[in-house]
């Protein structure tokens, strides 16, 4: 079997933001339900679904200036614990993180499935940059940006990054993460981090002599190490920040999550928010899907 991981977050601003969204109070609903459907459209069994139910984290406490949600959409905001209740009553299994981010309950979800032998393969359905960390050398696990359609192997997080998938968090600590709200280190870009890590693998791993940077062509290379050096701490916590955690809470086998079909009380609530026709389409798919 195959186990398909979504970001729910990310699907619901993407529908939220999208220029066919002319309700933004219910629309994005309707799209995240519609797309999830779409995977079951395409053969999908087993599905889990990761939202930030609140956007504040563990995070928040380790570094100030992390993202809290301060500046989302109101009417985004209250969407989510609707979105999460739609799901459900699809017949979905929804992992609503509170402690955590929906980028751990993924990766949580993504190692408890690889360690089944039934698993032929784990896709983990969003763009995050963060998840990339999660792709095994192996294929088992891939990362699919499915607007692009492309699907990211461990050569194609190397294509795309520079580093392989165990660097990504050292990658993201020096070069940093506007979207979650945390700088990096001053001066390092992505094309030196990626030189200098697939030298040397890890932040701790890098020397603060230069003299020691053998085999690495890379410019401002004195002033790059001097400040990992005078910034070190710093990158360690972002490195902390962009580390997955693989203790998140999700489901305790991929049994637990084969989609169940809609459930009492989903048409009702598909007609709240203008989405009976995409109730329609969730009845047929599981009709044929049960045959």
């Amino acid at each position: 079997m195959k186990v398909h991981l979504v970001d729910g977050t990310y699907e619901l601003f993407r529908f939220h933001y999208a220029p066919s969204n002319k309700e933004p109070r219910t629309g994005a609903q309707r799209g995240v339900l519609n797309t999830v459907l779409d995977l079951v459209a395409g053969g999908a069994t087993h599905i889990g679904i990761a939202t930030d139910q609140v956007i504040e984290s563990f995070r928040n406490d380790l570094y100030d200036g992390y993202k809290d949600g301060g500046d989302i959409d109101p009417d985004l905001f209250a969407q989510f614990l609707e979105v999460e209740d739609l799901l459900e009553l699809a017949g979905f299994t929804v992992w609503p993180q509170v402690t955590h981010e929906a980028d751990d309950g993924m990766a949580a979800g993504a190692a408890m499935t690889a360690a089944d032998p039934r698993v032929e393969q784990v896709i983990i359905c969003t763009p995050d940059k963060d998840l990339a960390q999660c792709v095994t050398p192996d294929g088992r696990v891939v990362q699919l940006d499915r607007r692009q359609q492309i699907t990211y192997d461990r050569a194609g997080v190397i294509e795309k990054f520079g580093v392989p998938p165990e660097s990504i968090p050292d990658y993201l600590g020096v070069v940093g993460d506007t979207a979650d709200g945390f700088p990096g280190l001053q001066g390092w870009g992505a094309k030196s981090a990626a030189k200098v890590l697939t030298r040397f693998g890890h932040i701790d791993q890098v020397p603060f002599d230069i003299a020691e940077w053998d085999g690495v062509d890379v410019r401002g290379a004195a002033k790059l190490a001097a400040t990992l050096r005078d910034h070190f701490e710093d990158a360690l916590l972002f490195r902390r920040i962009a580390t997955v955690d693989l203790d998140a809470p999700v489901s305790a086998s991929v049994d637990d999550m084969v989609w169940k079909g809609p459930s009492a009380g989903f048409d009702e609530r598909c007609a709240e928010i203008g989405a009976e026709r995409v109730a329609k389409r969730a009845h047929e798919l599981f009709w044929n899907y049960k045959g």
